[in-house]
């Protein structure tokens, strides 16, 4: 298979990480270039790295990663019903909205965005882990507040648990990040790892 092929296959399908059997639950990944491991080979992705744990404390899950870079919430949600329908996942880790931030889009669309992909998830008997994000100061006190707050709101107002920033405790942190400024590196995936399963192994194990 083409490599053309092999990318649009992981991104019309996602990507099953191998090292779970065939009837385990899957949690679903979906979100953009920091989950799809931008500059990174695929096993260094965080998303890989949960597939590793989850072995290794027995659960019985396999994720799906149906990550894409520069993904919005906007496509997101329109891609979404057909993952759902495709992989039937027991959870859902939305990561999405950074694209949108950078772009400088209004919070108030992402987080309708967020909204009708959890309504989605749960229609379909998912339970929802949500990933915050959090804009560079450059973007003014008023827009960061904003969009910070909405990850937030949601999570609050729909019951689901959050991740409130993804990047805790390196954000500010230069030597973990690409030559982009943007995307972390190898190295900063643990600890993205680290966050996302404080919030997301309480979702497995109930």
């Amino acid at each position: 298979m083409s490599a053309l092929k092999t990318l649009l296959r992981v991104a019309l399908a996602g990507l099953v990480l191998a090292g779970a059997p065939a009837w385990a639950d899957t949690v679903l990944v979906w979100g953009d270039s920091l989950s799809a491991g931008y500059g990174l080979q695929i096993q260094q992705a965080w998303p890989s790295l949960l597939e590793r744990r989850i072995a290794e404390t027995k659960l019985p899950h396999k994720v799906v990663n149906a990550s894409i870079s520069g993904e919005t919430t906007s496509g997101g949600r329109s891609r979404l019903p057909a993952a759902l329908q495709t992989h039937k996942p027991a959870v859902v880790v939305i990561e999405l909205g950074a694209n949108d931030g950078l772009r400088g889009l209004p919070p108030k669309l992402m987080a309708a965005n967020l909204q009708a992909m959890i309504d989605a998830s749960r229609q379909a008997g998912a339970k929802v882990l949500l990933v915050g994000m959090r804009m560079p100061p450059n973007y003014g006190p008023d827009y960061t507040t904003s969009f910070e707050n909405a990850f937030k709101d949601l999570a609050r107002s729909n019951k689901v648990r959050l991740v409130p920033f993804m990047m805790e405790g390196f954000a500010d942190k230069r030597q973990f990040f690409q030559q982009d400024g943007i995307h972390p590196i190898a190295d900063a995936q643990p600890l993205i790892l680290d966050t996302i399963w404080r919030e997301l192994a309480p979702l497995l194990r109930r």
